[in-house]
């Protein structure tokens, strides 16, 4: 039976690195705290969306209260609707700047905290960028909705003079769809990504734990069940 290697001592020249290698090495994985500024700009962003989301509210709260018995619904919803896409850039600025810092910069440490979010005890590159493709299709879906509302009007393939005040067109509606079902088709293909490289990790680790009744010599032969065969009739002469 052949033994398996003797493992390498920590002491052993095979260990040794270069002083000069090992603080390349360490000056390159410092380097990682360069993208904290920019992950500290996207919080800013989220101050000024939260600026343009008062402003917003302050301005539907104006026009209703101005004309309370001539509140126009496509007006009320067009402003809910702006209202919802900014709350859901803000969410897409939230998951970019917590799990972008928990995943290229440092661990955040708040295991255990009341308010911690579900997503962020799994978080790793495959799983943020499928949630961030899934926050485009939700803002896609919102901008969409808002030109299907403002187009119910049109005339000869041309819609002008909506509530929000954009023209629209026929072959500019169709484009957005066909943008959107491309993002659907990318989050897609990333969720199927991701899946096919989780399972793959799973069954290669699996294949290589050590110790496995696969793994021994004659570990089939041992599991398989004991079958006592039953004795024959017996022959007189």
């Amino acid at each position: 039976m052949r033994r398996a290697p003797s493992p390498v001592p920590a002491s052993s020249p095979a260990y040794r690195t270069a002083p000069w290698s090992k603080a390349m090495g360490l000056f390159i994985f410092f380097s990682r705290w360069l993208q904290a500024p920019l992950y500290l700009g996207l919080i800013v962003a989220q101050v000024f969306y939260v600026i343009v989301f008062m402003v917003e509210l302050w301005h539907l709260a104006e026009e209703v209260l101005a004309h309370p018995l001539h509140i126009d619904e496509a007006d009320i919803m067009l402003a809910v609707l702006g209202l919802i896409d900014v709350v859901m850039i803000a969410n897409l600025l939230i998951m970019v700047i917590i799990g972008g810092y928990e995943t290229f910069v440092s661990r955040i440490k708040v295991d255990g905290h009341p308010d911690q979010p579900e997503w962020l005890s799994h978080v790793n590159a495959n799983v943020l960028k499928v949630k961030l493709a899934m926050a485009i299709i939700g803002i896609s879906s919102i901008h969409l909705l808002k030109a299907f509302i403002e187009v119910g009007d049109m005339t000869k393939g041309v819609a002008s003079g909506t509530e929000t005040g954009n023209d629209y067109s026929s072959e500019g509606v169709f484009w957005q769809v066909v943008i959107h079902c491309v993002f659907i088709v990318s989050a897609l293909a990333l969720a199927l990504i991701d899946r096919m490289s989780s399972h793959g990790g799973t069954a290669h680790e699996a294949a290589a734990m050590p110790g496995m009744p696969g793994d021994m010599p004659g570990a089939d032969a041992a599991s398989a069940p004991l079958t006592e065969e039953a004795p024959g009739p017996i022959r007189t002469p």
